[in-house]
């Protein structure tokens, strides 16, 4: 469970119990024309909601199932190389394994670099981390090594302050909370002589004295919130699991993530590290598995899900930990992508602070001069990243500065399926220079390792999305480059009419995005078909 939807249970939870402010019930109010959504998504819509059509559907989705059937029809177009940089990808996955990149040049498992390229046994791409897994957040590693100016160092030590605080707090919090729903379930289970019970039995039901009527009470309101008690438990658990990773590790100050790897990781000469195997470590290791099914998944095989793009050769590049990523990691990522041909590079990750920054920047530039579009996650805290005191690493705000870069650099916020004032999550980062366009990224279904699936929400779900648009336009319009491609995407995106919630403002989409749009596969082939010039 991300940081993010933990904090979100964790003040539900207190509101529940009494020990926070009241939940505030927020209906919709708006939709695409002048009708609102209030017909809950079907168990079938909620599955694939992000395919769906605003318009036909009243849910934001990106209109991907109408583009198929309308327009793309029986069209495969150029197969276009996908670079995932992320954490390792379950390349044995029935809805992935078909999809994968491999080099031609480069014969597997001989410990020989066939290709001469520096990287030995990169089949399917290439493991920036070793076996490690674990890692501290780079504010902790600035702290730990002295890395960086003063000023740096402060802004460090204010996060690593802030953040040990809270997850030392939520662990006793949340297990305090576990245990008071736990009870109570099991007492009412006892009473009610069943393994499981409906809202409505509980309202039914006369309680026997205070204790039971406690009891009652709290158990409703968490089936009102739509969980069931047994999922509230689980999630619950995730949050003490997440948490105490988080002492353990992440905000360990003498913990070395790197030790497994053997390199320097500020060294940026230092390259002769990691090893072929981009595959996830254990089932946990999930995000990167995740994303690729959201953007590439085996559209044609009947199993789970489809992806966005077809005719695409995905790229895992192993490179972010349980932890924060290195910058070393992330820029030669970025350049082997570039130098093994991707035209699209999905970046679901990012962090605070950035102590070798340039790096990634002389990465990003490098993509830009051989026509690459790099396709960010706009992050899952909930902020302005307009504002100074905010930043979500990398980006493509230097650039205004220094060049045009970050025309091929696009940043991508997260919608939910509510069509209406609630259409942006609320975790998702925002900003009028900062963001460039919203896409669906709450609630979001796809593969997970083992051949299954699951819901994940996030920016990070945001961002494939947008690049399997971004592959599937250079897929069926070669000749359009990286910046047309991303101009193709922001201008056909949908304007939405309405006021959506952000904090405690109602505001537009122009004030939220570069675009003030979200998304939409079916405008943006029709759209790329007129600047193709196609007959």
């Amino acid at each position: 469970m991300k940081a993010r939807q933990i904090q979100f249970l964790f003040i539900a939870t207190l509101s529940l119990l009494g020990m926070g402010s009241t939940l505030a019930q927020t209906p919709n109010t708006s939709s695409l024309s002048t009708v609102s959504r209030t017909r809950p998504l079907t168990e079938k819509e909620a599955l694939r909601w992000a395919h769906l059509d605003p318009i036909k559907d009243t849910i934001p989705g990106m209109s991907v199932d109408r583009a198929y059937k309308d327009l793309v029809k029986k069209r495969t177009g150029q197969p276009v190389l996908v670079a995932i940089i992320d954490s390792g990808i379950d390349l044995a996955h029935e809805d992935l394994k078909e999809v994968l990149w491999k080099n031609a040049k480069e014969i597997a498992g001989d410990g020989i670099d066939n290709d001469k390229n520096g990287y030995v046994d990169d089949v399917h791409g290439y493991n920036f981390l070793g076996e490690s897994y674990y890692e501290q957040l780079e504010f902790v590693r600035i702290l730990a090594k002295n890395l960086g100016d003063p000023t740096l160092q402060k802004k460090a030590s204010t996060l690593y302050e802030d953040q040990v605080t809270e997850a030392k707090s939520s662990v006793p919090q949340f297990q305090q909370i576990e245990q008071i729903i736990g009870t109570a379930h099991q007492n009412i289970q006892k009473r009610l002589g069943k393994e499981s019970y409906t809202l409505a039995e509980l309202e039914k039901y006369v309680p026997q004295g205070e204790e039971e009527e406690r009891a009652i009470w709290l158990l409703t309101q968490v089936l009102s919130a739509g969980q069931d008690i047994p999922a509230a438990l689980a999630e619950l658990k995730e949050g003490i699991t997440y948490y105490q990773s988080r002492l353990d590790f992440n905000l360990n100050l003498e913990f070395d993530g790197r030790e497994p790897v053997g390199d320097n990781p500020y060294d940026i000469k230092d390259q002769t590290y990691g090893n072929g195997n981009p595959s996830n470590r254990k089932v946990e290791e999930s995000h990167g598995t995740h994303v690729a099914g959201i953007l590439a998944a085996n559209r044609r095989n009947k199993k789970g899900v489809q992806g966005v793009a077809q005719s695409v050769q995905l790229m895992a590049l192993r490179t972010v930990p349980d932890g924060d990523e290195y910058d070393k990691d992330v820029a030669l990522a970025i350049r082997y992508a570039v130098d093994q041909g991707a035209k699209v590079i999905n970046a679901s990750f990012g962090k605070k602070l950035s102590p070798n920054a340039s790096w990634v920047q002389e990465a990003l530039q490098y993509a830009a001069s051989k026509d690459v579009l790099f396709v960010h996650a706009a992050g899952n805290d909930g902020v302005d990243l307009d504002a100074p005191e905010n930043s979500n690493f990398p980006n493509d705000q230097y650039s205004k500065l220094a060049s045009p870069m970050n025309d091929n650099y696009l940043t991508v916020g997260a919608l939910t399926p509510n069509y209406g004032s609630d259409m942006i999550a609320s975790y998702s980062n925002y900003g009028k220079a900062s963001v460039d366009i919203f896409a669906p990224g709450d609630k979001i279904y796809s593969t997970l390792p083992s051949d299954s699936y699951g819901l994940e929400g996030g920016t990070s779900m945001a961002a494939p999305a947008v690049a399997g648009m971004a592959a599937l336009i250079r897929s069926l319009y070669p000749q359009l480059t990286a910046v047309q491609v991303k101009r193709v995407i922001l201008d056909s995106g949908l304007s939405i009419p309405i006021q959506v919630r952000v904090g405690d403002q109602e505001l537009t989409l122009e004030d939220l995005c570069t675009s003030g749009k979200i998304a939409n596969l079916y405008t943006a082939l029709l759209l790329a078909d007129q600047v193709a010039g196609r007959k």
